[in-house]
């Protein structure tokens, strides 16, 4: 089915928002504040913009961009391009693009998913200013090219998108409520700490050779050094929200692997992140058979008679171990936790039996997660299938 293409600017008035400055000036708590609009307002993943954690004083308003509820919105720096819709309204800073539609024939719910829409990212990215930081101003939003659908079935395909992303959402909803899960089983069971032995970590990890060491720094692992086949690089891309992720690696030759082997990774081993979001651990698990850290990571091998690796990283993950990390940690341009200052820290160390029973407890959790995660993947595919079928006209 072929639908007319029309330019955004026919359909939605476009305007950028404003700020007043100095805006720590403009901020209250006064009842007659207006809204603040910002993007720390909006939910991971939602589609709404609700409320606001702040508001400016009314004289603020007009040193600003006020939008209202139906409005659209779209942020045009950083995660450019990403759209919301207003559930209220307020001021919008220079952060954001508003589109207001220009009449009842626009259904905003469409917009959302066909703005949201991987296609739409790849022209947008394409098209927006900036090497490091993307910007996407609103000339570029003005002139895009969209299909516009009769209103009823701009309805009907938002209908049939809202029921697919509900679905998506639940199964998301589900793994963090297991995670949240085997977080309270750790208080639950640690939570106490002062009621078991403090050992510096330094005095837990192995006897073996290499047992604590950092990845490697400076010339001894650059780009240069990366290969297409051989052994995986760890690095700082690979985790995400403190999540190890290892759909996009690198790897490096097998001899400059043996080069680096005070750097090597077997599972079991915990890391640390050393750069960025500093101390956060993670442990690798047992279909990383072996991987090479980069300079991001220091490593820590436990000895198992006294500390497992699963304890150790929800350990080193809790907040009475980093706050101690944060206490150490070197603050330049980006966070930086030695393995010298790791050493020096101490964590609780229970009995390796209750250790052992937590074990037991988060791999049941694990079984669960795991299953939801299965099915998060068959949501996000019926998602994305259902949505490139909308934008060709099969669903109307």
């Amino acid at each position: 089915m072929s639908w007319e293409l029309v330019r955004m600017q026919d359909i939605f008035d476009i305007s950028r928002g404003g700020s007043p400055r100095p805006i720590n000036d403009y901020l209250t708590d006064q009842e007659n504040g207006v809204n603040w609009i910002m993007i720390g307002d909006t939910k991971g993943g939602g589609k709404y913009i609700s409320k606001t954690a702040k508001k400016i004083k009314p004289e603020g308003v007009k040193k600003s961009r006020f939008v209202k509820e139906g409005d659209f919105l779209l942020t045009n720096s950083m995660s450019f391009g990403r759209p919301y819709i207003l559930k209220t309204s307020g001021c919008i800073h220079d952060g954001w693009l508003v589109l207001s539609p220009v009449n009842e024939n626009i259904h905003t719910d469409y917009f959302y998913y066909y703005l949201g829409s991987k296609e739409i990212k790849i022209i947008l990215a394409s098209k927006a200013a900036g090497a490091v930081v993307k910007n996407l101003n609103k000339d570029i939003v003005k002139n895009l090219k969209i299909p516009l659908p009769p209103l009823d079935q701009q309805k009907k395909i938002a209908a049939i998108l809202d029921a697919a992303d509900a679905y998506r959402q639940k199964t998301k909803a589900l793994i963090t409520k297991y995670e949240e899960l085997t977080q309270s089983l750790f208080m639950d069971m640690f939570g106490d700490s002062d009621r078991f032995e403090q050992k510096l970590i330094s005095d837990i990890a192995s006897d073996k050779k290499y047992s604590l060491s950092s990845g490697p720094f400076g010339s001894n692992l650059t780009s240069k050094h990366y290969t297409d086949t051989g052994v995986v690089i760890l690095r700082g891309t690979n985790v995400t929200s403190g999540v190890l992720d290892l759909t996009k690696v690198k790897y490096v030759s097998e001899s400059k692997a043996k080069e680096l082997k005070r750097s090597e990774l077997t599972p079991g081993d915990v890391v640390v992140v050393a750069v960025g979001s500093s101390g956060k651990a993670l442990r690798i698990p047992d279909n990383l058979e072996r991987a090479i850290m980069s300079q991001n990571f220091n490593k820590i091998t436990p000895n198992t008679n006294i500390v497992s690796a699963l304890y150790l990283q929800f350990c080193f993950n809790s907040q009475l171990v980093q706050n101690q990390f944060k206490k150490e940690m070197t603050d330049t341009v980006r966070t930086f936790l030695s393995l010298t200052k790791i050493k020096r820290v101490t964590i609780p160390v229970p009995p390796i039996e209750l250790q052992n029973q937590f074990a037991e407890r988060v791999q049941a959790i694990q079984v669960q997660k795991t299953q939801a995660q299965a099915s998060l993947v068959q949501a996000e595919d019926l998602f994305n299938s259902l949505l490139q079928r909308a934008f060709k006209g099969e669903l109307s």
